[in-house]
């Protein structure tokens, strides 16, 4: 009886390697295959961990011209759940909260196993070229002139 519930155990554990082992070759794949442009950099701060990363946005030709954003990625469930995306710097932006969530469809409900990294920071890099304005999380950064103060170094106020 020992035996057979030990191999049980073997065959589970064997499952579960299984399983990170797809994950990895799934970011593996996906980070070989990055298109990203010159003012884009991705950084792993743990060269042995590809879940968690970070990507770094200098901002060219738009509204957060010669803004330096980071974004911290973690994979928790990926590919079946979108990566959850952070911004670590502070930026007026109406699609991005004082706390650095993301407001981008594809990390919330239009999520699809066959999106991939590529995927999200196309959509990043959009929403500095075209922010939503019409239904921001941030409301405060909905309107160009704080979105330009704040680029220039003055306080934006919540009230």
């Amino acid at each position: 009886m020992v035996k057979h519930f030990s191999l049980k155990q073997r065959k589970k554990d064997a499952t579960v390697v299984t399983k990170e082992s797809v994950v990895y070759l799934r970011i593996q794949k996906d980070v070989y295959e990055l298109n990203l442009p010159n003012t884009y950099e991705i950084v792993f701060p743990h060269p042995d961990n590809l879940l968690s990363f970070k990507l770094i946005i200098c901002s060219g030709e738009d509204f957060f011209q010669g803004g330096k954003f980071v974004f911290s990625f973690v994979e928790q469930g990926y590919p079946h759940e979108s990566p959850k995306v952070k911004c670590e710097a502070m930026v007026c932006h109406p699609n991005i909260e004082l706390e650095g969530n993301v407001c981008l469809n594809i990390l919330r409900e239009d999520w699809k196993p066959v999106l991939t990294i590529n995927s999200v920071i196309y959509g990043l890099q959009y929403l500095f070229l075209e922010p939503n304005p019409e239904d921001p999380p941030n409301k405060e950064a909905a309107g160009q002139q704080s979105v330009q103060q704040s680029m220039w170094g003055s306080y934006i106020s919540s009230s």
